[in-house]
């Protein structure tokens, strides 16, 4: 598998490097081509997209049998407000919900549950756990991440995160750690705009990155795929970068904090991925054109590209044209095919679809729940 990808012609190997969205619940003629021509490194499935268990499974066969590279099949399955299969399975308890009890076992029953229900309907990758830090003061900022962590605190987010891992990990679904370098502290979501962290070097590694450093140090090399967030850190030195007209440059476009500092400095190997380059955060500074080459040369591996085809097929198309004209150093592109092909020979294949099983997964999750007293609204 290694060499695998290096040897694709060359428009194979920048689809590699694409991670998108679908637009629907069928491989219907736009996402037929969508997918053809750019015979993505992965596929990422949103509630749009899920409207039965056996049509899930459905669309993403479909999407296997018209690659020609085994894909990433992912999806943001954190449970609570961040729950995708709501419509087709009992809702998920949030992190925040299991932390409150005190409860490492039922971190590692989630993960189990979502790992073998990911896998019946055919994915074998969930962007989980979030690693944010929610201190009571950070709880009160409006950035979206109240609900989905795991701790207050650097060791209960370890925690928790090891035993979750373990479960998903354990059956067979490989997992992300996000929002590097951490985005707890940001006063706002950056599905609207880019989230400013007003922490020195010392304190983000004190605090936020104290749970990564943990488990990049472990010799089980649990973790192999990170998401890198859309902040921005102006009092780091080292972090700080500027773009044209002083914009401060965000993390998943920072070579800076994508490389100096996550691979140089923490010593991590493996998968980097972007947090989607359709984010407020990005998309009302730069192009999709911009963004895939800024993160490109930032040293992300994989580009998540989440809501329009029309966005995708771009961002695409101007990295192919790159590279056709020499401005892509191959050295450099070998270097993530080569991440992405190591993290694929990780994962697992689909297990047979099998309905009944799901719904005593179902009822495992349905009894977790009763046991956290976790309560639900209804489906978005």
């Amino acid at each position: 598998m290694l060499d695998s990808l290096t040897s694709l012609p060359l428009e194979q190997q920048i689809g590699q490097l694409f991670y998108i969205g679908l637009p629907g619940t069928e491989l219907d003629e736009e996402t037929r081509f969508l997918v053809e021509h750019i015979k993505p490194g992965g596929v990422i499935i949103f509630g749009r997209n899920v409207a039965a268990a056996e049509q899930l499974r459905s669309l993403l066969d479909g999407v296997r049998a018209r690659v020609p590279v085994e894909p990433l099949c992912g999806i943001d399955q954190e449970g609570g407000l961040v729950d995708r299969l709501r419509r087709i399975f009992t809702p998920m308890p949030a992190a925040r919900t299991i932390r409150q009890h005190g409860d490492l076992a039922a971190a590692r029953a989630l993960g189990r549950i979502t790992g073998e229900v990911l896998r019946l309907l055919g994915f074998n990758m969930n962007f989980a756990p979030v690693m944010s830090i929610m201190t009571d003061e950070r709880d009160l900022l409006s950035n979206g991440l109240y609900s989905r962590s795991y701790g207050r605190s650097p060791g209960e987010v370890l925690g928790y995160t090891m035993v979750y891992l373990r479960g998903l990990q354990g059956a067979g679904c490989m997992g992300c750690l996000k929002h590097f370098p951490g985005i707890g502290a940001g006063e706002v979501d950056t599905h609207d705009e880019m989230a400013i962290v007003h922490l020195s070097h010392d304190d983000l590694m004190a605090q936020d990155l104290a749970a990564y450093i943990e488990l990049f140090q472990r010799e089980d090399d649990r973790v192999r795929a990170v998401m890198v967030s859309h902040g921005g850190f102006p009092n780091i030195v080292d972090i700080k970068r500027g773009v044209a007209g002083g914009r401060l440059e965000p993390a998943s476009l920072s070579y800076a904090v994508s490389t100096r500092l996550l691979r140089d400095e923490l010593g991590y190997k493996h998968l980097v991925v972007t947090d989607d380059l359709e984010m407020g955060a990005i998309a009302k500074h730069y192009s999709i054109e911009d963004a895939v080459k800024r993160a490109f040369e930032a040293g992300q591996d994989m580009f998540l590209i989440c809501s329009h085809a029309d966005v995708a097929l771009r961002g695409y198309n101007s990295m192919l044209q790159a590279a056709r004209d020499g401005l892509i150093n191959q050295e450099r592109l070998n270097t993530s095919l080569q991440r992405i092909a190591a993290f694929k020979a990780l994962v697992q294949p689909p297990l047979p679809f099998d309905s009944a099983r799901l719904q005593q997964l179902a009822n495992e999750v349905a009894a977790l729940n009763r046991k956290l007293h976790y309560t639900y609204g209804g489906t978005i």
